[in-house]
């Protein structure tokens, strides 16, 4: 469980609900479902005009990779291509076949049956690059849904608010129930601005950030399964694989900062 998007998610939610509590209101006055059904119907519409089906499909299926910590411990990932690449040096490529079912890492049961059908080194890593490049720019566009949402709702919350002022005109003759009509109207706005900065904009970064840290394993293997290809001597290969996510973590680091 990632517990920073968790807590994030909780803590920005409890701070608003709470804040109202404090300055003397209920939640009742914050629960309006017209409202939630002009900017949450407004913003889903607003997606389906501006991205693919697929897209905003996979926005929804990786929702919970939101909620979940990247495994950056890419140590079984290399213990298993050295394995690997141990057995094709000793006994030859045609000998790692009886070992793929028994590889976890999907990426790499996959492509290693590439170098075992005898494909060109080239071929080989175009296709991974190529099943690396999809995988990256789906999670990526998932993203960019989520913060594509994030701009609509405030906006959407303003119309929401515009029409409910439009009804409050209608009550002009009534001045008592003038002051509840602008709260109601007022409420939209709230879910507008809150749903893009507590949820929506965030959960599209943080997708962001999650598609780059897992191209780490996916970049692993790529460079094992070639030197697999290669004929690399285990050790070597190996010393190859951890320099790599070293240098690999310590510019991440350094983005960070």
């Amino acid at each position: 469980m990632d517990l920073a998007s968790l807590i994030g998610t909780l803590l920005g939610v409890t701070a608003v609900v709470g804040g109202q509590i404090l300055e003397g209101g209920h939640i009742g006055q914050i629960v309006q479902g017209t409202a939630a059904l002009i900017v949450f119907g407004g913003t889903f519409g607003a997606m389906l005009v501006s991205f693919p089906v697929q897209d905003i499909k996979k926005a929804i299926a990786l929702i919970p990779l939101i909620y979940k910590n990247v495994n950056m411990d890419v140590r079984p990932t290399i213990d298993e291509i050295i394995r690997i690449a141990a057995i094709a040096r000793k006994e030859g490529v045609l000998a790692v076949e009886g070992q793929r079912e028994s590889i976890q890492d999907p990426l790499f049961k996959k492509t290693i049956k590439f170098v075992i059908d005898g494909f060109e080194p080239n071929t080989v890593k175009e296709i991974i690059d190529t099943e690396i490049n999809i995988a990256f720019e789906e999670e990526e566009n998932a993203g960019k849904v989520w913060e594509g949402a994030g701009g609509y709702s405030p906006t959407i919350g303003i119309i929401g608010a515009v029409l409910g002022l439009i009804h409050v005109m209608s009550m002009l003759n009534d001045p008592s129930r003038i002051g509840e009509g602008i709260a109601v109207a007022f409420v939209a706005t709230v879910y507008g601005v809150g749903a893009a900065n507590l949820i929506l904009i965030p959960w599209g970064t943080k997708l962001k950030r999650k598609a780059a840290q897992r191209m780490l394993t996916k970049e692993v293997v790529k460079l094992g399964v070639i030197g697999i290809q290669e004929g690399l001597n285990p050790h070597f290969l190996q010393e190859k694989l951890e320099v790599f996510v070293e240098e690999h973590l310590r510019r991440d680091d350094e983005k960070k900062a």
